[in-house]
Parts: C-alpha cells; sequence; structure tokens
C-alpha cells in the first residue's frame, strides 16, 4: 500500500536544515557508497594491480594516514575563511584527481604521495560536513548528525555490497573499476555541493549584529582545556579500531569462533546503528545532556571489553556468544560517544573560530586511525586479560573528559547552541 504524498512531505520536513540540509544528506550517502567500493578493496589494488610487496603496502599506508592527520585543522582553518561550500567542492575534487592518479603509475613513492595527498581532503571531508551541518541545522544540529551517520551506514552498506560483487569476478580490471567508481561518485557530489546554498556562519552573523570592532579569533592551539579534551576524544574513538580492526584478527587468532562470523558481526554493527542513531540522538539535546552520556559510555566500555576477554576463555559456543556481547556494546559506545562527542565539540568551539576548533578535533578520529591498530594489535598480543585494562583506560579517560569540560559548557538554564537561531534565507 503506497502512502500519501502528505506523508512523504511530513517525513521530509522533520529532517532539520531545509532544502540544503536534505541535499547534504544525498551527498553523504553517495559519497560513502563510493567510497565503499574503494575503501575494502585499497591494500588489494596495491597488492594485485600495482604489485607492491607487504611491507610497502603498509608502509604506504602508515604514511598516508600519518599524512591525513594534518587534513582536519587545515579544513577547519579554511573554512573559516573562505566560503564553506567551496571548500567542501574542493576538497572533494581533490579526494577524484588524487585518486585517479594511482592509475597513472606502479611506483611505489609516487603510489605513496598521491595516497598522502588524498588523504588531507579525505580527512578533512568529515569535519566540513560536520561544520555545514552545525551551521545549516541550527539548534536541531544533534538530531541532524544522527540522520547524517545513519545514511552514511547505508552508503558504507551499499558500497561494500557492490564492491564485493565486482571482486567476486575474479579479475584485477574489477579493481580499476570500482577506483573509477569511486571517482566518479566524487563528480556527482561536488555538483549536488555547488547547489546547497552557503549557510551562516557565526562570525558573520555576530559582524552584522553589533557594531564593535572584531577581535582576533580564538586559537584552538593555544586553549589547553580544548586540546586536553581532544586527546580524551582520541582514546573514545578506539571503538572504531576495536570494530573494525581487533575483532576480525581476534577471532581468527584468539577464539574458536569461525572466521565467517567476523562479517556478520560487521553487518551486526551497520544494523544497529542505522535503526538506533537516530532515536538515541535526544539523549544529547544539550551540552549538559551529552556530557551525562559519558557515564553509561564508560559501562558499555567495559562491558565490550569484558566480553571480548570472555571469548577466549571457552569453546565455540562460548566464544559466539561472548563476541556478539561485545560488539553490541562497542556498537552501542559507538552511537552514544558520536551524539555527545558532535553535541560537546560544537559547543566548545567559540563562534569566531567554530571551523579552526572542530578541525583540530577532527584530528582526534585522525589520530585513532593511525595509532589505534598498533595500540589494538599491542593488547591483543598480550593476551585476554588486556582487554579489561583496556576498557578501565577508556573509562579513565571518559572521566577525565567528564570532569575537564564541566566548566567550559553554558550555564544549564540557556540553550546550549553555537550557531545563532538564523536560516539560510535570512542571511
Amino acid at each position: 500500500m503506497s502512502r500519501p504524498a502528505s506523508w512523504h512531505r511530513t517525513a521530509l520536513d522533520r529532517i532539520p536544515g531545509g532544502r540544503d540540509g536534505r541535499r547534504m544528506l544525498l551527498v553523504s550517502i553517495i559519497d560513502k557508497t563510493g567510497t565503499g567500493l574503494w575503501a575494502g578493496c585499497t591494500a588489494l589494488y596495491f597488492t594485485y594491480v600495482s604489485g607492491l610487496g607487504l611491507g610497502q603496502v603498509g608502509l604506504l599506508m602508515t604514511v598516508a594516514g600519518g599524512v591525513g592527520i594534518a587534513g582536519a585543522p587545515l579544513a577547519g582553518r579554511l573554512a573559516d575563511r573562505f566560503p564553506l561550500v567551496r571548500v567542501i567542492v574542493a576538497a572533494q575534487l581533490l579526494r577524484g584527481a588524487a585518486l585517479l592518479a594511482l592509475l597513472t603509475t606502479d611506483h611505489f613513492l609516487l603510489l605513496t604521495l598521491y595516497s598522502a595527498l588524498g588523504a588531507l581532503p579525505d580527512r578533512a571531508g568529515s569535519v566540513l560536513i560536520k561544520l555545514y551541518a552545525a551551521r545549516v541545522a541550527g539548534p536541531d544540529r544533534v538530531r541532524y548528525q544522527a540522520i547524517q551517520r545513519t545514511t552514511v551506514n547505508i552508503g558504507w552498506s551499499i558500497g561494500g555490497l557492490g564492491a564485493a560483487a565486482a571482486l567476486a569476478t575474479g579479475s584485477t580490471r574489477a579493481y580499476g573499476l570500482l577506483l573509477l567508481g569511486n571517482v566518479l561518485t566524487y563528480l556527482v557530489i561536488a555538483l549536488l555541493t555547488l547547489r546547497c546554498a552557503e549557510p551562516p556562519a557565526p562570525s558573520r552573523v555576530a559582524a552584522t549584529a553589533t557594531d564593535t570592532p572584531r577581535t582576533k579569533p580564538a586559537n584552538p592551539w593555544r586553549d589547553r582545556t580544548f586540546l586536553a579534551y581532544t586527546a580524551t576524544e582520541a582514546a573514545l574513538f578506539l571503538d572504531d579500531t576495536i570494530l573494525q580492526v581487533a575483532v576480525p584478527l581476534w577471532i581468527v587468532h584468539a577464539t574458536a569462533a569461525p572466521a565467517g562470523l567476523a562479517p556478520l558481526l560487521l553487518v551486526l554493527n551497520t544494523v544497529l546503528v542505522v535503526l538506533f542513531q537516530v532515536p538515541l540522538a535526544r539523549f544529547a539535546a544539550t551540552s549538559h545532556a551529552a556530557r551525562r552520556l559519558l557515564i553509561p559510555l564508560s559501562g558499555l566500555f567495559v562491558l565490550g571489553t569484558l566480553a571480548l576477554a570472555a571469548s577466549a576463555a571457552g569453546g565455540r559456543t562460548l566464544a559466539i556468544t561472548a563476541l556478539a556481547v561485545a560488539v553490541i556494546a562497542l556498537t552501542f559506545a559507538e552511537i552514544i560517544h558520536a551524539t555527545a562527542s558532535w553535541e560537546l565539540s560544537v559547543a566548545l568551539a567559540p563562534a569566531d573560530a567554530q571551523g579552526a576548533y572542530l578541525g583540530v578535533h577532527g584530528t582526534a578520529h585522525s589520530t585513532q586511525r593511525f595509532a589505534g591498530p598498533l595500540l589494538v594489535t599491542g593488547v591483543m598480543s598480550a593476551g585476554p586479560l588486556a582487554w579489561p585494562l583496556l576498557g578501565l583506560a577508556l573509562v579513565a579517560a571518559g572521566a577525565a573528559q567528564h570532569r575537564l569540560i564541566r566548566d567550559r559548557l553554558p550555564k544549564p538554564t540557556n540553550p546550549s547552541l553555537s550557531v545563532p537561531t538564523v536560516t539560510v534565507s535570512e542571511h
């Protein structure tokens, strides 16, 4: 039975940010579909198409990951100085150009250079989209970010299924076709982004609302509290590496569970994010509510790491059950932390330097993606009892963050808005 057109209009109206907000969600799902096509076969491309050895592939990806850390703060600075839409489009086109350049050479140094150049706008992209969401959605930014994360996971799933189907052919041509498919998505999203209106920047709104001379913007690199907050964020983002890297390796090397369980658990992770990211967003409607989420977050980390330790203690049934519990707990930790992190990072950023602050905050995730695999492989090498110790370390990081930001948040009686309530049409 088809639904009436009025129902569809009502559903669309519930998405914050108006037409431009909805268009940017479409950009996100196309972007991550393309990324899903390519991300899963990147290492295989360098191995089977470019002919690199295992050590060379590892070094290439490590260098690219290290260089990519600079992408987030660089993007934040640019977004404070230039129109945000143009900066987003430039990043999208640079990602496509760097990826396309991989087809022109099999030389290790050139492949490393192109991968590193592509990592800069790639890491910048999430910060820029986050900044756009904060500006276009205003007070509804938490709900918008939850919807955006849902679309991202849907896009990843579509792209991953497409990549799996292409690689099932067994042809090395499939790798090049998947790369070109990702490049094509960058061109599509660049055209869609150009159709989005420029959202009001907080600093520009403030400048038109007062006659006082504008002071020098705040510098996040000199803000010790914000830097300490970002450091704790790098630790709390570790759920990503545990789920994506540690769980598959732990299944194979330390438990009696079948290797085929790994992709099923990743599907479980994706499904849970799609189902619960938006409903749970209401628990971070204010910055103080978001801060309170750090308490259940710590409990989920403890449960997840204890379950990982238990998965190595018995037979097949225990391993499968414990791993499922671990993934469920860590997935809800991912959902809750993403929601809290989104609200707190925007609330802690001064209006006149929002891009710069969010750019510095973006280094937390980039740093975790760079150093996280080394950390979790070290934990796995130490044995099952190392998992609860890691869980306690994450609890300590959450407690430190909870205390750090206590005096930096707006008063509970005031709305937690880093972006004035101004729509794009009013700008």
